[in-house]
């Protein structure tokens, strides 16, 4: 490099530190040049035949920026005397700009000035960008995509629910399967998928106070998705932080609400009870702007023609400023019709305006449910009437359907889309849903000690041992003598032990652990988050674990642990939904073995009352009672009669409850509409979700990306077990390039059942935020956008170049257009010599990878200024030979983008005409949707994302 390549103004870059940015010449002395970094505010001085520099010229297209933070995109470059003179286009005109304006920070995006600038990387970042590109180009085209991520079983009947509803534009749907098939779950999934698929940004959760910690862990554990609480603590935390100055500022300027808890957080979380007590708390909620809302227990929500609840008034306005709304309720048979219509008011106030035009529809659909359940029965045939009836639903379009390949599926088809709540009502049962395990219920009655006299009826006869002093009930309780021998006895089976207070809990775990020598651990509210993972941890090692694990109430809600097949109910709660959330935590999908329900009780005393009205009144320990609260309620007076001491009455309330038990079973299952439950599962649709789930999580290739990945960004790894490493920061890790990495470390497992079974542990998929924070820091950064690297290969001579180029497709679009699954990022790999001969044919990405070999730093940073010219020529090469593959990706993403939006657009506009639960919003939000997406593939271009420039040596 001699004196006259440098010239005062000048801008050149450093290779020996790109940190410093772009220096500029400020002085030349003899056989030294003296460079600025404005960026460092450094000075450094170089000799001139060694100087670790590289000359920065942008290109056209490019865009350039000056000090004053104005930006251009270049349209021309002149040479005077050595300093460039760049013609700038802002948009509106050009602008001369001198080289020497040029702001001091330097981010090329261009690989091959980064390659030029000295800013190359080793072979194993570019085989990285080339393995993170093909992978988001195959996972954003996948019907799986958004569905991957949750540490969930794969039910058929919840992907389903999930991918049917997650789908839509804002979607307002009431999801009321029965108890115990995952309602939490389908919610979650919903939306875990509009968030991952740009549908949703801002979420809020409502629900009752009791379950407000249950759904933060759920959402957190299953869905990595991190909700913040606001409740009054958070309101009085923002006061205390609020300076004096502020106040007054706010005061004057008339501005109370200067800072909203509900705007400062994209996904929150609250309590039904606090908005009630908290007028301004309402405010702030509908003041901000929702794209979700869940509502949890929403049949508690009162409402009829003369009377509105307060609450419902809350979810009601709430309702009215988000787009979208998840109603979670008990199924619509157990609330009755009108409590059916009020949710369904919620969701579409325009639809669902008049409860007797209400009733009045659902009766014309029973005539319909008989023939619909005689459609699927292919041994009935279907008689005249039954045609007639049809012919009203489904008009001239029923002999076209009867003349086709499976006309009786085609028909329910035909009928499912046009009824009237059949978009809007997901009703699962567990009659229809296989895999529950039988329950076998266990009594042992215990005689009441004198210390409970005269507090062992009414309803704190229940949980008396809270009346008394904890030495005294653990010694004199024959409860807890039973416990201790049933769990010896049962060894080394794993028991689940249900309590009412977090106070007994504890008091029953220390005495086991250290009195009785049972391993147990106990499990409650008052534990963090990360001690309650521990203890299920514990209680799930099947070696050196915990037999028992002693739960309170609310310290149990949103755990499974039905790898237990034992279930001791300490104490009897007076809810029946109570009773059935705590046998929920055994009973569920997947179980594989009976169920024992053990369940010890005082003699004489409402725990008996209770034991016999949950078992010979609701039969609620064999099966699961769906009607419970209802008889409750029926029979409240009695009930409680029998709860407060008179054991007279008790034999009456049992006989009447099972009564009325059967006879609103009866009434259910008359109730149940066929249509809805088909249209909550459609078996084929959910298998063929789940089946391309499973094959796009396959353990080993996310663990082998993320190995690849972190090998390169400096992450320690160390196997810790089966399926599991343990992730450390090392000693080249730059902190911030992993998301979710904390700095002393973090234990994850690769597989789904193990993730299952260890809730400790983080459940690594692809949609998991560490490994789209990896994904998305590879190909947002300039991380393997240049490479330089040797060959050797006796065909080639020495000295002889080859460009490895890698293309995608560009197009600029709002991420809610999804337009990634029409036209996704296509890596496109092209592999050329310096006459421009393709040859990625002959020697494909994996070979070249084998054959390929790093250059030292030096000995790179010497060869770049020596063939710049012969990569320019190679840039142009592959640029040229890209253009042709565009077109063909525009035409085939704009087909698809018809085949879907088209038929859908065509369907939704001929439903409306004889369904009016299609709202015309979501007919306009898809045309929208159709020819923005449309504009947006019409603009989209290829863009170099990166090259290998390979030397044969």
């Amino acid at each position: 490099m001699d004196t006259s390549e440098f010239v005062i103004g000048q801008r050149w870059v450093s290779h020996s530190d790109t940190g410093l940015g772009l220096g500029i010449v400020t002085d030349i002395s003899g056989r030294r040049v003296t460079l600025g970094f404005p960026a460092a505010d450094e000075e450094r001085t170089y000799a001139i035949d060694n100087a670790p520099l590289s000359r920065i010229i942008y290109q056209l297209g490019e865009e350039i920026e000056t000090f004053d933070g104005e930006r251009y995109t270049v349209r021309a470059v002149e040479d005077r005397g050595g300093v460039l003179l760049y013609h700038g286009d802002d948009g509106t005109d050009l602008h001369e700009i001198s080289e020497v304006k040029l702001a001091g920070s330097v981010n090329f995006s261009a690989p091959h000035q980064r390659l030029f600038a000295g800013q190359f990387d080793r072979n194993g970042a570019f085989r990285l960008r080339f393995a993170t590109l093909q992978h988001m180009n195959r996972l954003r085209a996948s019907s799986a995509q958004g569905l991957i991520g949750a540490r969930t079983q794969h039910l058929p009947h919840q992907i389903y629910i999930a991918h049917e509803v997650a789908r839509r534009h804002a979607p307002r749907v009431l999801l009321a399967d029965e108890v115990g098939l995952g309602k939490t779950i389908e919610a979650g999934l919903i939306l875990h998928y509009q968030l991952h698929t740009g549908r949703a940004k801002r979420a809020l959760i409502v629900v009752p106070d009791s379950l407000t910690h249950q759904w933060l862990v759920e959402m957190l554990r299953r869905f990595n998705l991190r909700f913040s609480i606001v409740d009054q603590g958070r309101y009085d935390a923002l006061k205390e932080q609020e300076s004096d100055v502020d106040a007054l500022v706010n005061h004057i300027f008339g501005d109370e609400d200067a800072v909203n808890p509900f705007e400062s957080e994209q996904l929150v979380l609250c309590s039904l009870d606090f908005l009630k007590k908290s007028q301004k708390a309402q405010d702030d909620a509908l003041k901000a702007h929702w794209d979700l809302m869940i509502v949890d227990e929403a049949h508690h929500l009162a409402w009829s023609p003369e009377e509105v609840s307060p609450e419902y008034r809350i979810v009601e306005e709430l309702s009215a400023v988000s787009r979208g709304l998840l109603l979670l309720t008990a199924t619509p048979e157990q609330v009755g019709i009108a409590s059916h219509f009020a949710r369904l008011r919620l969701l579409d106030p325009a639809r669902f305006h008049d409860l007797e035009t209400f009733r009045r529809e659902e009766q014309q659909y029973e005539a319909i449910n008989s023939v619909v359940r005689r459609l699927q029965d292919e041994s009935s045939d279907i008689s005249e009437g039954d045609q007639k009836l049809l012919r009203e639903w489904l008009g001239e379009e029923l002999d076209q359907l009867f003349a086709g390949d499976n006309p009786r599926q085609s028909v329910i088809d035909a009928l499912l889309d046009r009824h009237g709540t059949g978009r809007v009502l997901f009703r699962n049962t567990r009659a229809a849903i296989q895999g529950f395990p039988e329950r076998r219920p266990d009594p042992e009655p215990l005689p009441c000690p004198a210390m409970y006299e005269g507090q062992a009826s009414g309803i704190q006869g229940l949980t008396p041992e809270q009346l008394v002093p904890e030495e005294q009930w653990l010694a004199d309780d024959p409860r807890v003598e039973w416990l201790e021998k049933k769990l010896i006895g049962l060894r080394p089976a794993k028991v689940v032990v249900i309590c009412a207070s977090a106070q007994t809990a504890m008091a029953l775990e220390h005495y086991l652990q250290l009195r009785a020598g049972i391993r147990s651990a106990a499990f409650h509210e008052h534990l963090s988050l990360i001690e309650r993972d521990r203890a299920a941890a514990y209680f799930a090692d099947t070696e050196q674990g915990a037999q028992a694990l002693i739960c309170s109430e609310i310290g149990s809600e949103g755990r499974n642990f039905q790898f237990a097949h034992h279930l001791v109910l300490f104490d009897l709660p007076a809810n029946p939904d109570l009773l059935e959330q705590r046998i929920g935590r055994l009973d569920r999908i997947g179980q594989t073995e009976a169920i024992d329900i053990h369940v010890p009780y005082l003699s004489g005393t409402s725990q008996e009352v209770q034991f016999r009205w949950f078992h010979e009144g609701l039969n609620a320990f064999a099966e699961s009672c769906a009607v419970g609260v209802a008889v409750q309620e029926a029979l409240q007076a009695q009930w409680q009669q029998a709860i407060d001491g008179d054991l007279d009455v008790a034999d009456g309330l049992v006989e009447a409850s099972a009564d009325e038990a059967t006879r609103l079973k009866t009434l259910l299952q008359a109730g149940r509409d066929a249509l809805i439950e088909l249209n909550s599962c459609r078996p084929e649709v959910a298998e063929d979700l789940i089946a391309a789930i499973e094959d796009e999580e396959s353990e080993a290739r996310v663990r082998d990306y993320m190995m690849e990945a972190f090998d390169i960004l400096g992450v320690d790894v160390e196997d810790h077990a089966d399926h599991s490493d343990i992730l450390r920061p090392g000693e080249q890790y730059q902190a911030g390039h992993v998301a979710e990495l904390p700095e002393d470390g973090i234990t994850v497992t690769w597989d789904r059942q193990n993730a299952l079974e260890r809730e400790d542990l983080a459940f690594m998929s692809w949609e998991h935020p560490m490994v789209t924070g990896v994904m998305d820091s590879v190909t947002s950064s300039g991380l393997g956008k240049a490479a330089l690297a040797s060959l050797s290969v006796k065909a080639l001579p020495p000295g002889t170049l080859l460009m490895e180029a890698l293309f995608t497709v560009h197009c600029p679009a709002p991420e809610a257009l999804q337009l990634t699954r029409y036209l996704p990022v296509s890596p496109l790999r092209l592999l050329v010599d310096v006459n421009g001969k393709e040859l990625s044919g002959a020697l494909p990405h994996d070979r070249l990878n084998e054959m390929c070999s790093n250059i030292r730093r030096r000995t790179a940073q010497a060869i770049v200024p020596q063939i710049r010219p012969q990569v320019e020529t190679m840039v142009d090469h592959v640029e040229r030979l890209s253009e042709p593959h565009l077109e063909p990706l525009k035409s085939q993403a704009l087909e698809q983008l018809e085949a879907s939006f088209g038929p859908e657009i065509r369907r939704l506009e001929a439903l409306q005409k004889v369904n009016p639960a299609i709202r015309e919003e979501e007919i306009d939000f898809f045309r929208d949707q159709f020819e923005a997406a449309k504009e947006a593939i019409g603009h989209a271009s290829l863009a170099l994302e990166g090259i290998r420039v390979i030397v044969t040596a």
